[in-house]
């Protein structure tokens, strides 16, 4: 039997994320990772970190916000109070130049790739969002990819020294979207079940930090290497400490964007991450006919099917007017006929009409 069109559309999707996970063949120069208070992206850029060190590649981590280098990166920039053209220069100066085209492959060897990774981009977007491109463009090249995180419930305050021309601009998330050729929002895998189970209660979804509209301190799900839930390191109501749900949406060069929701289920023991469509995590697959295993019906909020009794019980109801249509072929077709009963009060006016 040949694949559905949706099964082949799943399996084009997961092997386009496996490989901008892989940095092969430059997919994607510029990835914007948009995270939460309550969803860090720190196991997707974890993930693509592990990734790169087995490629081989070098792994260049820009910090503006992280104190302490992490174990998988090569080069660890501080970046705080540095502007955006000294930051380029230093980023450059660690990234191998792209190989020109006099050279021959017999004569020079390949060049190694490079993954530059930087852990936010709130300080720059506040502090100087005109001057992105230009940085993007000076630290990116044919052999280096350019992976950043955002952190979208971070607001953005823009320095009052701006020109008037300047105050007319996209805000920075505006911007940082439009420039990236890959997007990836990153949500807790708890949240999205809550949710889930929510929709096929009809009842309200359920909300978290922010847009619970409370007062305090704003406390996440959980932190990358924190167990909270029921004490074994995995959250009550559906995966594990690691997994994350990833929704992907890529620029094609044909302006085409393709777009995919996949959960990241980490494995534990250093082994990484797997990828898995949404639809085909456990959480959310669903049999086509919501059957169980003993042929019996899921729980659900109403039942369609009909048991045995009543579908006899269907076939035994006669339907009204029935026997107006028996004579059908004797010139009285269509006629009603009606008994009178006891509590029915007869008008002769109503019958002469």
């Amino acid at each position: 039997m040949a694949p559905s069109a949706q099964a082949h559309k799943r399996t084009h999707s997961l092997l386009l994320f496996e490989k901008l996970l892989n940095l092969r063949d430059s997919a994607s120069p510029l990835t914007l990772i948009l995270d939460t208070l309550e969803q860090s992206a720190q196991p997707l850029t974890h993930e693509f970190m592990r990734r790169a060190k087995l490629e081989r590649a070098k792994i260049v981590f820009v910090s503006f916000a992280t104190i302490k280098k992490p174990a998988l990166a090569d080069i660890f920039i501080r970046a705080r109070g540095k502007s955006l053209k000294t930051l380029a220069a230093e980023i450059a100066s660690h990234v191998a130049p792209p190989r020109s085209s006099s050279t021959t492959k017999e004569t020079t060897p390949p060049v190694q790739k490079a993954l530059i990774l930087l852990d936010t981009l709130n300080p720059p977007s506040s502090q100087t969002p005109s001057l992105l491109p230009t940085f993007f463009s000076s630290i990116i090249t044919p052999t280096a990819s350019l992976v950043a995180v955002y952190h979208t419930d971070v607001p953005a305050i823009l320095p009052p020294s701006l020109s008037p021309v300047s105050q007319y601009a996209p805000d920075p998330l505006t911007l940082l979207t439009h420039l990236a050729t890959t997007i990836f929002r990153v949500s807790s895998l708890h949240h999205a079940v809550a949710a889930r189970r929510a929709r096929e209660r009809s009842l309200a979804g359920p909300a978290w930090g922010l847009q619970e509209g409370r007062e305090g301190v704003l406390v996440g799900l959980r932190e990358w290497n924190g167990n909270l839930g029921n004490g074994n390191g995995n959250v009550q109501g559906g995966g594990g400490e690691e997994d994350v749900v990833v929704e992907m949406e890529m620029r094609r060069r044909s302006g085409r964007a393709v777009a995919e929701t996949f959960v990241l289920c980490g494995q534990g023991g250093g082994r990484g991450c797997k990828v898995v469509v949404m639809g085909d995590h456990p959480e959310f697959f669903r049999a086509p006919a919501e059957v169980g295993e003993e042929g019996e019906e899921m729980e659900a909020t109403f039942n369609l099917g009909l048991t045995e009794k009543q579908r006899r019980d269907r076939e035994g109801v006669v339907l009204p007017y029935f026997d107006a249509q028996v004579e059908v072929g004797g010139g009285e077709g269509g006629r009603i006929l009606y008994d009178m009963g006891r509590e029915d009060d007869f008008d002769e006016e109503e019958d002469e009409i």
